[in-house]
């Protein structure tokens, strides 16, 4: 439901934020351990640092960090980052926009889902998902 380039900000963010606080991380090594193209990667790690989701530092031990604390980086944030305010997922049925006034033959079923799946978006903390993710381990 999210784009590529969200799941690999997701994907490199969760890896971040199970790191002990403070940590940074290469960006060659967080490639290798999320799976994601480096020249891929670079880039959205720059979109994210420019957000102020991360700090970046050159030189030895350089690389990158969280800028503040993974229980305050809601998923949502970094999804609208990538994908603006349009983070909703569209119709299923339909290129245009249905509406509970316009709605497609899958529109109630599709709403509720849609409202899961932001609801998830909204409350959910990178924190909670690292903590899941380097727990099931």
């Amino acid at each position: 439901m999210i784009s590529t380039t969200s799941q690999y900000a997701l994907r490199a963010l969760i890896h971040i934020a199970s790191l002990p606080p403070g940590t940074t991380v290469l960006s060659q090594d967080l490639a290798e351990a999320t799976q994601v193209p480096r020249n891929y990667l670079s880039k959205v790690l720059l979109s994210l640092r420019n957000a102020g989701f991360l700090q970046s530092t050159r030189g030895a031990g350089g690389g990158y960090r969280l800028n503040r604390p993974a229980d305050h980086i809601y998923l949502i944030d970094v999804v609208e980052l990538f994908e603006g305010s349009k983070a909703k997922p569209n119709c299923l049925l339909n290129s245009r926009p249905c509406s509970d006034e316009t709605p497609c033959s899958a529109h109630r079923v599709w709403r509720e889902l849609s409202m899961v799946y932001n609801g998830f978006l909204v409350t959910t903390t990178l924190g909670a998902v690292a903590a899941t993710n380097y727990n099931s381990s």
